[in-house]
């Protein structure tokens, strides 16, 4: 029978906390055979060995945790009129480098219309607008990374 290890891998969270740093991500996590190691600017990091199916790894503690965590709007704005993320991944502004970018700051778009393409796993994920209106202001750069349920653009 294998052994277990016993402790936890201290340059992995160190390469994980490197990782958070440098793609302003507010949090990561592996797995790796039964040992799941996440790593968050929230709050504590949390590490925590215990099998992948385990039901208590999903805590009412941790859950609540990462609801606190998870981007918003300002307040001073609408709620419905922010356009949020679906996904994690890295956002366009443009079909192409040095192409046009889909939308500005004062443009009327239809819904339906692309606003911006987040590349999710090498593939692009065109965002369409839940709206029609005048794009009042956009929240991302191009090229940067961006969290599920991210603010990304105003339309009023």
């Amino acid at each position: 029978m294998a052994e277990k290890k016993s402790g936890i891998d201290q340059a992995l969270i160190r390469d994980l906390a490197n990782i958070l740093n440098e793609t302003d991500l507010t949090e990561i996590e592996v797995e790796q055979d039964d040992l799941r190691i996440r790593v968050s600017r929230a709050g504590t990091p949390q590490y925590v060995q215990a099998p992948i199916a385990a039901p208590a790894f999903a805590a009412p503690a941790a859950t609540a945790a990462a609801a606190a965590a998870a981007p918003t709007a300002a307040p001073s704005r609408n709620p419905a009129n922010v356009v949020n993320a679906p996904m994690v991944g890295t956002v366009y502004m443009a079909p192409a480098p040095g192409a046009r970018p889909f939308i500005e700051v004062g443009a009327t778009v239809k819904e339906g219309q692309t606003l911006i393409i987040i590349e999710a796993m090498k593939t692009m994920n065109q965002i369409p607008s839940p709206k029609s209106g005048k794009v009042t202001e956009i929240l991302v750069d191009d090229g940067h990374p961006v969290e599920y349920g991210q603010a990304l653009v105003v339309i009023e």
